[in-house]
C-alpha cells in the first residue's frame, strides 16, 4: 500500500512539471561580419528566414563526419555568397593579390574570422552532429608568410580540420584539411578533403 501511495504521489509530482520542447530558431542571431583586411571594419548583418533556410536544409541528412565536413563546405559558400551580397564581399578575390586596394576584399585575417563566425552559427543552431568549432589557428612557416585559418575538431576521432576559405574566390566552398596537414603547407587534394580521412 505503501509502495502504491508513492507510485501516486510520483505521478502526480511528474504531471505537474511543465512540458519542455526544444526548438530550432527559424534564423541564427545576427552577428558581425568583416568586409576588409584585418577585420579592421565589418558590419552587424541579420539573416532572415528565406536566407538561412537554405542552410538548415544541407545538414537535413547528415550520417558521418566525412559527409558533415562536405555539408559544411557548400554551407559556408552559401553563407559567403548571402552575407557578401549584403556586406559587398561578393568581390573578394582569392587570395590577396588579385583584390588589393578594392573595395571588399579580405585578407586570411578576415576570411578566418568570417569563417568562424559562420561556424559557430552552425554550431549554436544545433546544425552540427559530428564537430566542434575552435580557435583560429596559424601559421608563419616564414616570417612574411603568416596565414590564419578557422578550425573545426571530429568530435569522434578527435582530428583537427583547417577551414580555409582565403585561397578561392568569395561563395567557393572552402579547402577544408587535416590541421597538421594545413600547418606543414601541404597542398590541398581536389576535392578539398585527404583521401582515407574518416
Amino acid at each position: 500500500m505503501k509502495g502504491q501511495n508513492a507510485m501516486v504521489t510520483v505521478m502526480t509530482y511528474l504531471t505537474c512539471l511543465p512540458l519542455v520542447t526544444v526548438t530550432i530558431a527559424a534564423t541564427p542571431p545576427a552577428f558581425f561580419s568583416c568586409t576588409d583586411y584585418h577585420c579592421d571594419e565589418g558590419r552587424t548583418v541579420q539573416l532572415n528566414e528565406a536566407q538561412w533556410q537554405p542552410v538548415r536544409e544541407l545538414f537535413s541528412a547528415t550520417a558521418s563526419a566525412a559527409g558533415e565536413r562536405q555539408q559544411l563546405r557548400r554551407a559556408i559558400a552559401q553563407l559567403e555568397q548571402t552575407v557578401g551580397a549584403i556586406t559587398g564581399t561578393w568581390r573578394d578575390l582569392a587570395e590577396n593579390v588579385a583584390g588589393a586596394g578594392l573595395p571588399g576584399q579580405l585578407d586570411c585575417i578576415a576570411e578566418s574570422k568570417n569563417t568562424t563566425t559562420y561556424l559557430k552559427l552552425l554550431d549554436d543552431t544545433g546544425l552540427l552532429k559530428w564537430h566542434s568549432v575552435e580557435d583560429r589557428a596559424i601559421r608563419h612557416p616564414l616570417i612574411f608568410n603568416v596565414h590564419w585559418s578557422a578550425v573545426i575538431r571530429d568530435t569522434g576521432s578527435g582530428q583537427r580540420y583547417a577551414v580555409d576559405s582565403w585561397f578561392l574566390d568569395n561563395g567557393q566552398p572552402p579547402y577544408i584539411q587535416p590541421l597538421e596537414a594545413w600547418k606543414s603547407g601541404r597542398h590541398f587534394e581536389p576535392e578539398q578533403e585527404v583521401p582515407g580521412q574518416p
